[in-house]
């Protein structure tokens, strides 16, 4: 049937709006803002991405289609939606439908979920940034361990790599510095070694998720009697006074594993700083390794 005015006119046919594409900045927002303080199990976390990926299908998704497109169980969607903050997967659909700013054109960011993960940690770098505007702090860091011979370096779990990179170079300015990666009750001992030695100052790296053998290490160390530097993220919190110094940065969570990028920067940070204190000694022993590893053609 034709459409007419009163008049007698004819009138265009009026387009059907189709299902417009939900912001995707805008939905990740929401999820951020409603995860905030939280840590995400990897399926939930794949939840997340498919929410994001799929904006424009979210107000027609079951929660058994949605746990499908993710890869996960139905009874993960359900918990997914009451870590948002909601009854359930109907609750939450459509809020997510009708509660997110849509684009007006109906298309959502070109942005894959790869290229947002690269951004945020952008954004995580541009906060520590901010963090660092205090030089005269992380100068009273790096005194501590350049005071320090020996100086304990300990990273436990998924922090033993941190902790592994940065004594690999800090061994090569600092005179004495003692990796303790072992774990159970061998952490204790080398800790204790490390002060009958002469060590003053432990540097810890603690990554989330925060393990129970590393806040306890801490604790030993602190009754020997040694400064705490600690290198944790943004969700530690030190009210009982667990380290003498607290540098924290975000983790990028947006991938199934996390990112630790802002951790990275900071170490190469402390390093250049323990080097530009060291009033020379650190270059010249950086000279006699290069010389010597030229000698040993220990490189292509």
């Amino acid at each position: 049937m034709t459409n007419t005015r009163a008049g007698g006119r004819r009138r265009p046919p009026q387009k059907e709006d189709g299902p417009r594409s939900l912001d995707r900045s805008a939905l990740q927002a929401e999820l951020d803002m409603r995860t905030s303080g939280q840590r995400l199990t990897p399926a939930q976390r794949r939840i997340a991405q498919c929410l994001v990926e799929r904006g424009s299908e979210i107000g027609f998704l079951s929660s058994t289609e949605l746990a499908e497109l993710a890869g996960v169980s139905q009874p993960s969607v359900t918990r997914f939606a009451m870590v948002l903050g909601f009854d359930g997967y109907l609750e939450m659909r459509k809020h997510l439908r009708g509660g997110v700013a849509m684009n007006e054109d109906g298309v959502g960011s070109d942005s894959n979920r790869y290229q947002t993960a690269v951004l945020a940690e952008v954004d995580n770098l541009e906060e520590l940034a901010r963090a660092f505007a205090d030089a005269d702090e992380i100068n009273r860091i790096v005194d501590a361990m350049v005071e320090s011979k020996p100086l304990a370096v300990v990273g436990l779990r998924i922090s033993t790599g941190l902790a592994t990179q940065f004594e690999f170079y800090a061994s090569r300015i600092h005179s004495d510095v003692r990796l303790i990666a072992d774990g159970g009750s061998m952490t204790q001992d080398r800790l204790q070694q490390c002060h009958l030695a002469g060590g003053r100052t432990a540097l810890f790296f603690m990554l989330p998720l925060h393990p129970k053998e590393t806040v306890q290490a801490i604790q030993f160390a602190r009754e020997l009697g040694m400064r705490i530097i600690l290198v944790t993220d943004t969700s530690f919190s030190n009210d009982e006074g667990l380290a003498d110094f607290l540098l924290k940065a975000r983790v990028n969570s947006r991938l199934l594993f996390d990112s630790y990028a802002a951790f990275q920067l900071i170490a190469a940070v402390l390093l250049d700083a323990m080097c530009a204190r060291m009033n020379g000694k650190a270059q010249r022993r950086l000279e006699t390794i290069h010389e010597s590893s030229k000698k040993r053609r220990v490189f292509l």
